[in-house]
């Protein structure tokens, strides 16, 4: 067990240290920063944005010293009331005003208001603030807590008939996340399958296999290089997660839309419980075509292929939205290479039943355990077979008992 560690460490601090390897783990992180930083500056550099709007009431139904707690968010520009047209243009002249609104004589009836601006129409913040001004202006002669009530709306909570889950119809996370998760564990992998890939292949071809091979047996060889493998994808996500955590907080007090936001710690353990042992079962797959192969080129080529089998979820999104239970869904569920990305899109959908979140991952841990298991026997093979690639044929025969010539 203690040469199992040796392995472990050693294949960790020897990827950790690579150049390409600290230029992915740092050079993400500092793409999220600059990313918010350019959403920060632009929501709120827009000075035209800032500027207050201005309201012609022709039709009069606005009340004369509405107090503006009566209708202002915490976003959303000041409202002005002018008196004639002549004068709210004149204003947006003069770059006093964003834009301004004229209620027609017979607004009450139509409904229809006329907007005049110079550059761009005025933004949702805006919108939703002139919303907020028109309603407490018709609302003005009702009764406080209805004023109150009609003006914030209402939040509609979804809860499932068992009580297991709910979401609230504000909750854009809880929706959105799931396909965010999946998108980022196809970058990962993507990005990881090369270190992957030369956990055996570069070692081979300089003959070093070999010398580890004299003090250290193939089993404890591959299944510490494996969790070598894995604590170096960890280190490299959880950089990321870091980053994009921080990110929010930064940009949470400038965007008004991330302060709502909420983390799904549920749907976050879940993610983390599938996460580990699928990245185990793709290092397993990896290190076996590693060592079937004579060349990292090969190997490569082979891996592209591979890696297909774990974004198959992806090619049937549109059973995922049309009928999330399927029985396609339900398979790809249960199928260890799209567990993962198959629960994590479902989860924003619907409901999963326990049974088959239980079911998936016991095969997919079974699967993970196997896929290094057979990757220390073909590993095994492939170093009294040196020079020479391992078939198809071949890894069948040794994974029968065959003998293989």
């Amino acid at each position: 067990m203690h040469k199992f560690w040796l392995v472990a460490r050693a294949e960790y601090l020897r990827l950790v240290r690579r150049r390409a390897f600290l230029l992915a783990t740092f050079g993400m992180p500092l793409l999220i920063m600059l990313i918010i930083g350019v959403s920060i500056l632009l929501s709120v550099r827009s000075e035209r944005g800032n500027l207050p709007l201005g309201v012609v009431d022709e039709a009069g139904v606005l009340v004369a010293d509405l107090a503006p707690e009566r209708y202002a968010g915490e976003d959303g520009p000041e409202i002005r009331i002018f008196e004639s047209r002549e004068a709210a243009d004149a204003a947006l002249n003069a770059a006093d005003i964003q834009a301004y609104y004229v209620l027609n004589k017979g607004y009450l009836q139509s409904g229809q208001v006329e907007l005049y601006y110079w550059d761009e129409p005025p933004k949702a913040d805006a919108r939703s603030a002139f919303d907020r001004f028109m309603r407490a202006n018709l609302l003005a002669d009702q009764p406080e807590a209805v004023q109150r009530r009609l003006l914030q709306g209402v939040d509609l909570v979804l809860r499932t008939a068992d009580g297991r889950r709910q979401a609230s119809e504000n909750d854009f996370a809880s929706f959105v996340l799931p396909f965010v998760i999946g998108m980022f564990f196809v970058f990962v992998v993507m990005g990881t399958a090369g270190y992957l890939l030369q956990a055996v292949t570069t070692e081979k071809e300089n003959r070093m296999v070999e010398v580890m091979f004299t003090s250290v047996g193939s089993y404890k060889l591959i299944a510490g290089k494996a969790l070598g493998l894995m604590a170096v994808a960890l280190t490299q996500v959880g950089m990321w997660i870091l980053a994009v955590a921080v990110g929010v907080m930064i940009a949470a007090r400038y965007i008004t839309f991330l302060q709502t936001l909420q983390a799904p710690w549920g749907f976050l353990g879940l993610v983390l419980l599938f996460f580990l042992p699928t990245y185990a079962l793709i290092a397993g797959i990896m290190i076996t075509v590693g060592s079937m192969v004579t060349e990292l080129q090969q190997a490569q080529q082979i891996a592209g292929m591979v890696n297909l089998l774990f974004v198959v979820p992806f090619f049937f999104t549109v059973f995922l939205f049309t009928n999330p239970d399927n029985a396609v869904m339900v398979a790809l569920t249960l199928f260890p290479t799209t567990a993962f990305i198959t629960v994590a899109m479902r989860w924003g959908v619907t409901v999963i039943p326990i049974w088959q979140l239980v079911l998936s991952w016991v095969l997919l841990a079974g699967s993970a355990v196997t896929s290094v298991w057979v990757a220390a026997r073909v590993f095994r093979v492939g170093m009294l077979r040196y020079g020479q690639s391992i078939s198809l044929r071949g890894l069948y025969a040794l994974l029968s008992g065959q003998r293989t010539g």
